[in-house]
């Protein structure tokens, strides 16, 4: 059962990006998503640049034609991850975000960085694309898959617009063992702050590529490069220990809500935070 439907995804992101921008950790660059403080990271930057720099090593995999590589960019944000790749790579990139108010941060960026003629942002829902996208080399989505309303749609749209021995990347959470009682309550709070759709188990998200026409080539669990333990969190958790979740559990807070709840999941082993890459057939 769908529980967020395009236009709910659509309001939380409109409400939220501003504030996500402006007070959020990766405020500073841009990025929505979380830092990964994985080994060699020595600065708050290059970890929120990591999974980045993971897709940028696949790129660089790809066969080196006289072509631009063209990249697909499946809930974009603010267009931060694709500014990033399109400065270091000459690739041609496109993004897809629900939300008006993402495009506008998008498009000002973009021109920010002087790259209106490789990278644009587009409104649209990655499950129904617009029609006139061309294939990607390399199709990514990170911390967005669980928005979606269902994931054989989605590796079906991914089979659609990613090319032939094409890759497709996705970082996001995903269903560890979970099957105490505080565990499925921690489980639906991050459902019911963050807006997702779908949480599944990584063995089936590649059941549901292997249908779709993608290979597995690789899964890696980034949980344990993860800081779960700033001060704010425990600070935000301690609050709700003592008063309840229910003061926050308002339309302008429940992300916060949502994401003590992510990281009492994390913490626990009931979700883990996974990049896994597969190849078109």
């Amino acid at each position: 059962m769908v529980d967020f439907d395009s236009a709910d995804i659509r309001r939380y992101y409109d409400r939220n990006t501003a504030a996500f921008v402006a007070y959020g950790q990766g405020g500073g660059v841009g990025a929505i998503h979380r830092p990964v403080w994985g080994e060699q990271v020595d600065n708050p930057d290059a970890a929120f640049r990591y999974v980045e720099d993971r897709i940028l090593d696949h790129l660089l995999t790809l066969s080196g034609d006289s072509t631009q590589l063209h990249v697909i960019d499946l809930g974009c944000g603010v267009g931060a991850s694709l500014c990033y790749l399109a400065t270091r790579l000459p690739i041609r990139g496109t993004g897809l975000t629900l939300s008006p108010v993402q495009v506008r941060h998008a498009e000002s960026r973009i021109r920010e960085a002087a790259l209106v003629d490789r990278v644009v942002c587009r409104e649209g829902d990655f499950c129904t694309p617009p029609d006139d996208l061309s294939p990607a080399d390399l199709t990514y989505a990170i911390e967005s898959f669980v928005h979606g309303p269902d994931p054989a749609q989605f590796f079906a749209t991914c089979a659609r617009l990613t090319r032939s021995k094409g890759l497709l990347v996705i970082c996001d959470d995903f269903q560890r063992q979970s099957e105490s009682a505080r565990a499925t309550r921690a489980l639906e709070q991050f459902r019911h702050g963050w807006h997702l759709n779908t949480l599944i188990r990584i063995s089936e998200l590649h059941a549901f590529a292997t249908a779709a026409g993608f290979d597995a080539i690789s899964v890696d669990d980034l949980t344990p490069h993860l800081a779960l333990h700033r001060r704010r969190d425990r600070m935000l958790a301690a609050f709700i220990a003592l008063f309840g979740w229910f003061p926050l559990d308002r339309t302008r807070f429940a992300h916060l809500v949502g994401g003590n709840a992510l990281r009492t999941c994390l913490l626990n082993g009931w979700i883990g935070y996974d990049l896994a890459v597969f190849r078109r057939r």
